[in-house]
């Protein structure tokens, strides 16, 4: 088996503390699936790493992770640590950019025994996928703002038509995929077409896309809907596809209906290379404290396994990705509750739990399911 590698950005704050519990779980992991032919490299980025050498990626650090088969990230950014135009550092964003990594997957799914949210019983059932354009839209400003002085800045939004049709294509096959495993096969393109024109084009060519996957429907929202929608009725959604500062936000209120940022995986997929993160950020004020939440780390970590188990036709990744997302299902299910949601369990009771579970599951037989 060629070993495939591995480029690991632990960052900051909390982000070596998940990080290190997330390698630990892919340790037991690999031993459990047969060996996975995966060899892990520390990268260093981050604000830590700003601060030492002025550089958030070091170009070093930056050829590491493109000559990686997968990246795995934790968390970047320090709110005290700053560019001269009072932006923060975030190399994640660098990555997405410099990387090309168009689609941002972020499932929201809802988890045994995770207090509820939503007090209707069908919150329990929450299960559908954002994905959000990450490497243009408002974003694309960034760095790039039109400064007049003490009297205004402009920040431009751009959408391109590459670039839509390639989300929009990724979006229909995700619902195709998805539908297959009895989803409804319906992906609603979140937009602002009725204030602006660059809204418009991307409503436009999501329509043109639409008429090439005629298995799937398409429907158009206003972001401000979906958003309301979100909170009221989220068991009606399969995908949602937008523009990257929508899909940011909608990503973390999808976070919170069920349950917090701890248990939202994500990835960033490009046509060649990939980046797999929780949606939280780097929390300094509870960093070193043994309080973060690790799931979705150890998520997104079987999110990177799937990936390269479809990518590289690795079996055992696959079997080891359903090992571990199992795992944390049936972790919460026996009564672990992290911090996070008001329990008692921190970075390493988590892990714990998880671990227990995922050799409770290979030993009953359910990892064969």
């Amino acid at each position: 088996m060629t070993p495939l590698r591995i480029a690991v950005l632990p960052g900051d704050g909390i982000g070596p503390e998940v990080m290190s519990a997330c390698l630990e779980l892919l340790e037991v992991v690999n031993d459990l699936a047969g060996g996975l032919g995966l060899i892990y490299e520390t990268v260093e980025a981050g604000a830590g790493c700003y601060r030492r050498t002025g550089q958030a990626i070091p170009e070093a650090s930056l050829r590491k992770a493109t000559e990686a088969d997968a990246i795995l990230l934790a968390a970047m950014g320090d709110p005290s640590v700053r560019y001269p135009d009072g932006t923060e550092i975030a190399p994640q964003i660098d990555l997405r950019e410099k990387l090309q990594l168009f689609a941002g997957v972020r499932p929201i799914r809802s988890l045994p025994g995770i207090p509820a949210v939503l007090a209707d019983p069908r919150a329990s059932g929450i299960d559908f996928v954002i994905v959000r354009e990450s490497t243009e839209g408002l974003f694309a400003a960034r760095g790039k703002s039109i400064v007049s002085g003490d009297e205004s800045v402009s920040d431009t939004m751009i959408i391109t038509r590459a670039v839509s049709e390639r989300l929009f294509d990724f979006a229909f096959e995700l619902a195709g995929r998805r539908k297959a495993r009895g989803f409804p096969g319906r992906v609603i393109c979140v937009d602002k077409s009725n204030v602006l024109g660059s809204f418009a084009f991307f409503r436009r060519i999501f329509r043109e896309r639409s008429e090439r996957h005629p298995g799937i429907e398409a429907e158009c929202a206003y972001v401000d809907a979906v958003g309301l929608n979100l909170v009221k009725r989220p068991w009606d959604y399969d995908v949602l596809v937008t523009e990257n500062m929508f899909g940011d936000i909608l990503s973390d209120v999808g976070a919170a209906i069920i349950g917090g940022m701890g248990l939202a995986p994500s990835a960033d997929l490009g046509e060649h290379h990939a980046v797999f993160q929780p949606c939280h950020g780097s929390a300094p004020d509870i960093a070193g404290r043994g309080l973060a939440n690790p799931t979705a780390m150890f998520l997104s970590a079987a999110m990177m396994l799937e990936w390269i188990g479809e990518r590289h036709g690795r079996k055992q990744c696959l079997v080891a990705s359903t090992m571990v997302t199992r795992a944390v299902e049936e972790a919460f299910r026996s009564g672990c509750l992290p911090c996070e949601m008001g329990g008692s369990d921190g970075t390493r009771e988590v892990l714990d739990a998880v671990r227990s579970a995922l050799f409770a599951t290979t030993e009953s037989g359910l990892t064969a399911r």
